[in-house]
């Protein structure tokens, strides 16, 4: 086991490597660079900037030189030093900037992938045994209801009931007097308060996902053998559901946890730019509009880095799940 999870280990690796490689050189197509962006900024202000200046601005960022070796500067920084290099916009280390909005969006991110699975299991597994019951096809018509709206219409949605019926903003994380405050029990509180609407906002999708994943599932298990012989042994009804179809008709659920998250994290950008959250989305939009190389590279590596580590535990909970799953 030790041997498989070093060589999981070893792909997981060389995948991040792949990523980074990729992500740099997708980010270096789009024409022109932080300095040119910087020197429309300034005209647009009635500022003059020479070509002089604009040259000497490329050497000291270090975006004139090719693009192959600014991409070994910045990898070997973070192999090293766990140094992302250089963010050209905020004018501070990308570790820095990332550092303050990281812990708010893997907040988001996992309470995010609760919600949707402690949602739609149960709701699946009723659909399920009470198939074409008026609740099944109540549940169904909000799954498509969820599957077809968009997130940030539904974002929209939330924020003018709340504005219209309760007369309160529904945007950030955080009231407006606790925003810039340092932490403490009332701001705790305050996040709590404020955190249900972007889960629902981004896992409203994925929940009426897993919900007709989980009841189409276990429909194929209800109707095999196995249950019908256990049923006839005078098994428990809910002992009998809970033991055998359920635990058969999860695995591919377990199954997709990584791309899952990946589903929440690659929504969190525009959400967060609708509803104005303290997150890394904005962050990485802004860092891709004004090519601020080295932060949006940064910000795909670590994206990258937790779909892949996300892929690796749901083949752990695999093996926890199904005693018929070895890691060998």
């Amino acid at each position: 086991m030790i041997r498989v999870l070093a060589q999981r280990l070893l792909y997981m690796g060389l995948t991040l490597w792949l990523v980074s490689v990729v992500a740099f050189v997708v980010i270096q197509l789009p024409p022109g660079d932080y300095a040119e962006t910087y020197l429309t900024e300034k005209q647009q202000s009635g500022a003059q900037v020479t070509r002089e200046e604009l040259e000497n601005m490329r050497r000291l960022l270090g975006i004139d030189r090719p693009w192959h070796q600014q991409y070994l500067t910045w990898f070997t920084g973070i192999v090293t030093r766990g140094d992302f290099g250089y963010s050209f916009e905020w004018r501070r280390p990308v570790t820095e900037v990332i550092a303050e909005r990281l812990p708010l969006t893997l907040l988001l991110a996992f309470a995010t992938l609760v919600f949707m699975y402690a949602v739609s299991l149960p709701i699946g597994i009723y659909s399920a045994v009470r198939q074409y019951s008026v609740a099944d096809h109540a549940f169904s018509l909000l799954g498509y209801i969820g599957l077809a709206t968009p997130n940030f219409l539904l974002a929209l949605v939330f924020m003018y009931i709340g504005q219209q019926w309760f007369g309160q903003s529904v945007g950030g994380l955080f009231s407006p007097h606790l925003a810039e405050a340092p932490w403490s029990w009332e701001k705790l509180v305050d996040l709590c308060a404020h955190l249900w609407i972007p889960i629902v906002v981004l896992g409203t999708a994925g929940t009426a996902n897993l919900i007709r994943s989980m009841r189409a599932l276990l429909l194929d298990e209800l109707g095999k053998m196995y249950v019908t012989a256990a049923r006839a042994a005078g098994l428990s009804p809910l002992r009998l559901l809970l033991k055998y179809p359920v635990r058969m008709a999860i695995n591919p659920i377990v199954a997709t946890l990584g791309w899952r998250l990946t589903f929440v994290i690659s929504g969190a950008p525009i959400i967060g730019v609708v509803m104005a959250l303290p997150d890394t989305g904005p962050l990485f939009l802004h860092a891709l509009l004004n090519q601020d190389m080295q932060l949006a590279g940064a910000m795909v590596f670590i994206y990258c880095a937790l779909t892949i580590l996300g892929t690796f535990v749901s083949d752990l909970l695999l093996v926890l799940v199904d005693p018929r799953i070895k890691m060998s």
